[in-house]
């Protein structure tokens, strides 16, 4: 359900909320200045594979591609850099799961500021190497972002170290911001812009470079969030009015994986952002394929959710095409392990790999006959397990695991038709 914003009435009210804001576009126009020089002008990559898909011409904003692989370190730049000589000498401290981590790792190195970075426990190793590369000191604390958050301030209050929080700032959110005046000028026609949201920090600096600019030009552009569905607070807290936190937030978007909405960030989204929608964990695995395939670009999750919105046909536009759309690919910092686990789920999916289980009488020639149906049905076997103990398993009996590539969700259930077919009872797996 679209959550309910304040839309202005006519343009002086839209000019007197705009000055109202925590963020302005002249605060995002001096980020700017400070990151020349620091942040890379992303590039922009069109989709034809996509934009064919929703009727629209669609282009991707390659944060991926930017320094320390997202594009964490505009905002933490700006916000460090603002700091005064005195605060400098006494260092700065954040948490995150990786993205700002390696952000303020960077931002802090340009400067010569000592950073101690609190991590999650099981935060992926990529990030962690590459974070404590940049030469910050790294601490693994709590099991998500948000305790690892809780600690840094703890530390902060403790030491006199200066707290750089990943979302909930305003020069953090005007650095982010800089990629609302990047997408203006190298798509001078979009008509809407999406991508992922977490504390919000980058939807909310976006959202104000874009309707600041969008009032000026005298044209509407619309501006969409999404969250991962098992990490998404903003619904709730924009429907209430009030921040309202998550008890539990689990997704492999662990970039987006944060519990709570920032006040600061809120403030503005709930003012100026059009929708913000969620997707599943599917949709996102098939998102990462699509773009690995279609786009040969290495995305981590929290990036690709915008793309597997557009894939489902999510965003909420009363019916109307979406028009020009960019999509902010905003990091590209994924652990190999999980990105393994993510294209075996996206390939199950989009139908195009199976796991099955049987149990079936243990005699010779029951395996030949199960391969024999599988090669008729033009499936691909990819790995078998034979268990002739366990609890479920009778005597005489024996389980049959088998993993198979497929060609989409029809051929499986033709694959599973001709089995049953034969009298078995395969059990999907995946």
């Amino acid at each position: 359900m679209k959550p309910t914003l304040s839309p202005a009435a006519d343009a002086g009210e839209m000019d007197k909320m705009l000055s109202q804001l925590p963020v302005r576009l002249d605060d995002i126009y001096q980020a700017q200045e400070l990151l020349a020089g620091i942040a890379e002008k992303t590039p922009v990559e069109s989709s034809r594979a996509l934009g064919r898909q929703i009727g629209s011409d669609v282009f991707f904003k390659c944060e991926n591609l930017q320094r320390a692989g997202s594009f964490k370190v505009r905002g933490a730049y700006v916000r460090m850099a603002r700091l005064s000589p005195q605060d400098r000498d006494r260092g700065v401290v954040a948490a995150s799961a990786g993205n700002h981590a390696q952000g303020v790792a960077v931002a802090a190195k340009a400067l010569g500021i000592k950073a101690r970075i609190y991590m999650p426990l099981g935060v992926a190793l990529p990030k962690l190497a590459a974070t404590q590369g940049h030469g910050a000191e790294v601490v693994l604390h709590g099991h998500n972002v948000d305790e690892a958050l809780a600690e840094a301030q703890r530390y902060a209050e403790q030491s006199g170290a200066v707290f750089v929080h990943p979302f909930d700032n305003v020069d953090v959110v005007s650095g982010q911001g800089t990629i609302g005046l990047e997408i203006l000028e190298q798509i001078p026609d979009v008509e809407t812009v999406v991508m992922g949201v977490g504390g919000g920090g980058l939807l909310a600096g976006v959202a104000v470079a874009i309707k600041s600019r969008a009032r000026e030009l005298g044209r509407p552009i619309r501006i969409i969030g999404v969250q991962a569905e098992n990490a998404a607070a903003y619904p709730p807290s924009l429907a209430a009015d009030a921040l309202v936190p998550l008890t539990k937030v689990s997704t492999m978007a662990d970039g987006i994986a944060v519990g709570r909405p920032g006040q600061i960030p809120f403030s503005i989204i709930r003012e100026l952002v059009d929708d913000v929608v969620t997707v599943s964990e599917d949709s996102l695995a098939r998102a990462l394929i699509f773009l690995l395939e279609r786009s040969k670009m290495v995305v981590e999750p929290a990036g690709a959710v915008g793309v597997a919105a557009l894939l489902d046909g999510t965003l909420n536009l009363d019916g109307a095409k979406p028009g020009t759309t960019a999509v902010i690919l905003s990091g590209g910092n994924i652990d190999p392990m999980l990105m393994l686990k993510v294209i075996q789920r996206g390939l199950s999916a989009a139908g195009r790999f199976m796991t099955v289980r049987m149990l079936l009488d243990d005699r010779p020639g029951s395996l030949a006959t199960i391969s024999r149906i599988i090669a008729e049905s033009d499936a691909n076997v990819t790995g078998v397990d034979h268990t002739r103990v366990g609890g479920s398993i009778s005597m005489g009996d024996v389980s049959i695991t088998v993993n198979m590539e497929t060609k989409g969700h029809e051929h499986c259930e033709q694959v599973l038709m001709n089995l049953r077919a034969e009298g078995f009872q395969p059990i999907v797996v995946h």
